[in-house]
């Protein structure tokens, strides 16, 4: 089996990834000692931007191996596609330290909701985004983008995934992101098209 690393140490993409890479016989593994390794600057002001910052950084301590690193969020039609590369920490904007994800989430979702009360439902469209960069010694490769469509619910539904995948309602399914199976997110989810892209890429590219 052929492998990649992952620059996350988000089990909840590692998840994503993973459903997405093992219908094409490759293992996705996160980048051994992430957790240890200095933080990259996200100051793009594109997804595209802060992805490739982050793969050809972190390629750079795994030489020879191909690096993912993706910069994904959720752009809301009536907010001028906020939050935007701003999404993980979009209630903290003025704060130095950003909790983790576990206390972030709900306080980005609250402020989601309140932010849009006002709206009726067919106000609340909305997108995520993701954009995945393939990095291998501090180079990139190529980039890749998916998207999924949908509308923000007026309060959480489903006890899955992570971020704003507990209001984002995807009316292909007639569910939200957060009741979702990691199968069935990973075929309809903005991370799998543009991991599926990728896989394509790397097959065409004979990089396997």
């Amino acid at each position: 089996m052929h492998r990649v690393l992952i620059a996350t140490s988000n089990p909840g993409k590692l998840r994503d990834f993973s459903g997405a890479a093992a219908a094409h016989g490759i293992e996705v593994a996160a980048l051994p000692d992430f957790g240890s390794l200095p933080d990259v600057s996200e100051d793009g002001v594109t997804f595209e931007e802060n992805a490739r910052k982050k793969a050809e950084h972190y390629s750079r301590v795994a030489p020879g191996e191909i690096v993912l690193a993706d910069d994904s969020g959720l752009e809301v039609d009536a907010l001028g596609g906020r939050p935007g590369v701003f999404s993980a920490r979009y209630a903290f904007m003025d704060c130095e330290v950003v909790p983790d994800r576990e206390h972030a989430d709900p306080i980005n979702n609250q402020l989601l909701l309140r932010e849009l009360s006002a709206l009726p439902e067919e106000s609340r469209t909305a997108r995520f985004v993701c954009v995945i960069a393939a990095a291998r010694d501090g180079q990139t490769l190529a980039t890749f983008r998916g998207e999924a469509s949908g509308r923000i619910l007026d309060a959480p539904r489903g006890s899955g995934g992570f971020g704003y995948d507990p209001l984002f309602f995807f009316p292909a399914l007639g569910k939200t992101f957060a009741e979702l199976t990691p199968e069935e997110k990973a075929k309809v989810s903005h991370r799998g098209a543009a991991f599926r892209k990728f896989l394509e890429w790397y097959e065409r590219a004979l990089l396997v």
